[in-house]
C-alpha cells in the first residue's frame, strides 16, 4: 500500500506541475515570465534621393576630420543614394525609378531600364527575349567592399531582368556593354577590381565598410 500511496502522490505532483506551467502567467513574477517574441521589422525598398547622398557627404566629411568620429552608420537608402550618384556614369543612362534595399549584408538596387542600353534581345537568350519589353525592371544585388584606400567596389552577385536571374557568367559581359567610363586598372587579371564589379571612388580616410542590419557603417583610417 505504501508504494501505491507514493505513486499516487507522484501523479498528483506531476499534475500540479503541469497545471502550474500552463498558468505561470498568473502567478509567476513578471521578471521571470517568458517575453513574447518581437517580430522583425520588414525590410522594404526605399527610393534614392539627392538629400540621402548629401547626408553621406556630410558623414564622410566628419570622418575626414582629425578629431572626428571613428565611424559613421548610414541608412540603407542614404548609402544607396550616394552609390547611385557616384556610379551614375557607369549605369545605363535610361535608368529611372531607382530604389534600394539593404539586408543580410547585401545591397540591392533596382531600376526601370531601357534594355537597348544593356544589350540586344539576343543578349538574354531566346526564351527570355520573347517576354522582354522595351523597358524592364533590372535588379542588381551584391556587396560593397573596400579594394584599397580611395577605391571600393560594388561586386554584383546577382542580376535580374524581368524577375529572372541571369547566369553569373553574363554579368561581366553586360557591365562592359553599358559601362563606358574609365575603369581603374582596366579589365582582366591586372585590375584591382573584379570583372563582375563596378568601381566606387571613396575618400582615402575610409578604412573599412560593413553592411549589417539594414545599415552601412564606414570606419575611419586611423593610420
Amino acid at each position: 500500500m505504501g508504494c501505491i500511496a507514493r505513486l499516487g502522490c507522484l501523479c498528483v505532483l506531476a499534475i500540479l506541475v503541469v497545471v502550474g506551467w500552463f498558468t505561470r502567467d498568473r502567478w509567476l513574477p513578471a521578471q521571470y515570465r517568458a517575453k513574447p517574441a518581437v517580430a522583425a521589422r520588414p525590410v522594404d525598398w526605399e527610393p534614392v534621393s539627392n538629400a540621402g547622398a548629401q547626408r553621406v557627404d556630410a558623414a564622410l566629411a566628419r570622418l575626414s576630420r582629425p578629431q572626428g568620429p571613428v565611424y559613421q552608420s548610414l541608412s540603407g537608402s542614404d548609402a544607396a543614394s550616394y552609390v547611385i550618384r557616384e556610379l551614375a556614369a557607369q549605369l545605363p543612362p535610361s535608368a529611372d525609378s531607382v530604389k534600394a534595399l539593404v539586408s543580410a549584408g547585401h545591397i540591392a538596387l533596382r531600376a526601370n531600364v531601357k534594355l537597348s542600353d544593356v544589350g540586344s534581345a539576343a543578349t538574354f537568350g531566346p526564351l527570355l527575349a520573347r517576354v522582354l519589353r522595351d523597358r524592364e525592371r533590372v535588379q542588381l544585388m551584391g556587396t560593397l567592399q573596400l579594394v584599397h584606400p580611395g577605391l571600393a567596389e560594388f561586386k554584383i552577385e546577382d542580376l535580374k531582368v524581368h524577375e529572372m536571374s541571369l547566369p553569373h557568367a553574363m554579368i561581366p559581359t553586360l557591365i562592359k556593354r553599358f559601362d563606358r567610363s574609365p575603369r581603374p586598372g582596366g579589365w582582366g587579371a591586372g585590375s584591382p577590381l573584379d570583372d563582375d564589379a563596378l568601381p566606387l571612388p571613396l575618400p582615402r580616410s575610409i578604412a573599412d565598410i560593413r553592411v549589417a542590419n539594414g545599415k552601412i557603417t564606414l570606419y575611419k583610417n586611423m593610420n
